[in-house]
């Protein structure tokens, strides 16, 4: 699969790495370091390359948005049209200090943003677990337990394939339904950053959902 970076920092770079490592075709683009794009091409492999957002996103069947809620309006006129295409998004809708959400209650940052694009197919995911849970998680990938990765969209082949590039890289997915529930997964994500930079115990955490009988059951 062809896949569009946009926004090549901590989350969109750890991302489109672990996705051209397990074997897709990755562009990263969107940074404010040329250097950044040409390191990260060379850590993630063969597969990958960089490119300007219009480049990430021409021919890609899947682009995730990795930016600064800030910076959105700006990388969408950038990447040109979307249409038809599963946008992945990891963006809390957080104000400049990433202290507090601008958006919220009675919408989500997912459901703005599919607004701006609204011939594309959004799914919010990712924005639960903090950038330094990427790798670890990424490089125990064959143990049979998993962190689980929340996300949520309104086409459902969209979620089929984030679900799919979920698993890939380490986590197990959890399906929370339609965009509109990216309204709660959202402050999720805030809880993630005070657990991950307010606590003395390390930014690289993880979550575990499992339905009550699951967790006690086991196999004889």
């Amino acid at each position: 699969m062809k896949i569009g970076i946009l926004g090549s920092g901590r989350m969109g770079g750890n991302l489109g790495t672990m996705f051209a490592r397990v074997g897709h075709q990755v562009t990263f683009s969107y940074s404010r370091s040329e250097q950044k794009l040409v390191q990260l091409v060379r850590d993630a492999g063969d597969s990958a390359c960089s490119g300007n957002p219009r480049d990430a996103v021409q021919d890609a069947d899947l682009v995730l948005l990795a930016v600064h809620w800030l910076n959105i309006d700006e990388v969408l006129s950038s990447a040109g049209s979307l249409a038809g295409k599963t946008v992945i998004s990891c963006c809390n809708p957080l104000n400049a200090g990433d202290t507090q959400l601008t958006i919220g209650h009675t919408c989500s940052g997912a459901e703005v943003l599919s607004q701006k694009i609204p011939d594309a197919h959004v799914v919010a995911a990712f924005q639960t677990v903090p950038s330094e849970a990427l790798m670890p998680v990424f490089e125990r990938r064959s143990e049979s337990l998993r962190p689980s990765l929340i996300f949520c969209g309104n086409d459902s082949n969209s979620k089929s394939v984030a679900s799919d590039l979920i698993v890939q890289v380490g986590f197990d997915p959890v399906d929370a339904g339609p965009l509109q529930i990216a309204r709660y997964i959202e402050p999720f994500g805030m809880l993630a950053g005070v657990l991950a930079y307010e606590t003395d115990e390390g930014p690289a955490w993880a979550y575990r959902v499992g339905r009550f009988g699951r967790l006690f059951c086991q196999p004889k």
